[in-house]
């Protein structure tokens, strides 16, 4: 028999998924991975191997409707239907914000409310992560499932990091820098040595649909783009990243936005999407001649230099730097532009290193090295659910 940890991703109407097996090394080596997308409308099911190899698909037809208990035991039913011998023995769960929570923790109902009631604070993501813990609870009530929050790795960024300037009682009510990303950047902080073993001080950038930069000494989070929301730091496909205090207020007063039809706009019509007007998806900009679209690429890369100096200032210098997710894994263009922008860092791009993906892309006496580092939140998040679930004697 094969025992298997599940990770979900649950969204508002998609449930991703990654099944991994736990061998005699603890190595969770990857068996199957897949989705449930268009959940509320037309769901559909797809399933590949570990090489990314589509094995079966299934689909509800247009006009149907899962909700995530449906969805979640139709993906454990075909696991263990089709991984002979396959029993899963536990669940992982992302779930973007932890607050009080440092490190993962196992799930019970009490940490389903007390998640739930942060949702407040992060609406674009928590309450749909939420929805599948609870559905998985539900569906399976005598299975142990871990929640691992992206806010947890940032917890070790110094006090003044975490802190806004704003009176004692507005931040004791929650309002804090929190930061997020944090699963993706504890695997890079772990894949870093295996790179350049010397680097102390890296900066990390997680681009993908939601965009983030970290600033880590020693493999620990310094400073970190997102801050209380995932709304905040750099412009993203859809979502605006920094916008001064003063222009919402505008908005408001103007009565052009209430707070509902703000929040939907800075998180849905902004970003790469509001500038260029065109689409918020990288690939698309890159291959548009169209000035609006050239504009929002120029200034994606303009907000990562802002930060990029100043994460550097913060670490006393830099090692190395790293490119993650989507847009950082894939687009030459972007890290091309990003790195020329950094000379004065003591980066030096090997543009032939970096056509082919690295995964160095700064040349040999470059002082700075630059990586491409593919990220994997699935495996992280399967690491620290067996570590919970099966802890070491």
């Amino acid at each position: 028999m094969t025992e298997a940890i599940v990770v979900f991703n649950s969204g508002s109407t998609s449930l991703k998924f990654g099944a991994y097996a736990l061998d005699a090394n603890k190595s969770l080596p990857l068996l199957r991975h897949g989705s449930i997308d268009g959940m509320q409308a037309d769901p559909h099911f797809i399933a590949n191997d570990a090489a990314g190899k589509p094995l079966d698909a299934h689909a509800w037809g247009k006009g149907a409707a899962i909700d995530h208990k449906a969805a979640m035991q139709f993906v454990i039913a075909w696991l263990e239907a089709n991984l002979a011998g396959a029993k899963v023995i536990a669940a992982g769960h992302r779930v973007v914000l932890g607050a009080r929570f440092e490190a993962p923790v196992l799930i019970d109902s009490e940490v389903l409310d007390y998640l739930q009631s942060l949702t407040a604070m992060e609406p674009s993501h928590q309450p749909f992560n939420i929805r599948g813990a609870r559905a998985f609870a539900e569906a399976f009530p005598g299975l142990p499932q871990v929640a691992c929050f992206d806010t947890s790795f940032h917890r070790t960024m110094p006090a003044v990091a975490q802190t806004y300037a704003l009176p004692k009682d507005v931040c004791d009510a929650g309002v804090r820098h929190w930061g997020y990303h944090g699963i993706s950047y504890d695997y890079i902080s772990r894949q870093i040595p295996k790179f350049a073993p010397q680097a102390r001080r890296v900066i990390a950038a997680h681009l993908g649909g939601g965009a983030s930069m970290c600033a880590m000494r020693d493999g620990k989070s310094i400073e970190t783009s997102m801050g209380f929301g995932a709304v905040s730091g750099l412009p993203m496909a859809t979502r605006s990243g920094d916008v001064p205090a003063g222009a919402l207020f505008y908005l408001l007063r103007r009565k052009l936005f209430d707070a509902a039809s703000l929040e939907k706009m800075l998180y849905e019509r902004a970003g790469l999407l509001g500038l260029s007007g065109i689409s918020g998806d990288m690939h698309v900009l890159q291959d548009s001649n169209a000035p609006a679209a050239v504009a929002a690429v120029d200034y994606f890369v303009h907000a990562m230099i802002k930060y990029a100096g100043a994460y550097a200032a913060v670490l006393g210098g830099l090692d190395a730097f790293v490119f993650t997710a989507g847009i950082g894994e894939h687009s030459v263009p972007v890290r091309a532009a990003l790195c020329r922008r950094l000379a004065s860092l003591g980066v030096t791009l090997d543009d032939k290193a970096n056509a082919s993906g690295g995964p160095r892309i700064s040349t040999p006496d470059s002082k700075v090295s630059v990586w491409v580092i593919p990220t994997n939140e699935e495996l992280m998040i399967a690491q620290y659910t067996l570590a919970l679930v099966r802890p070491s004697p």
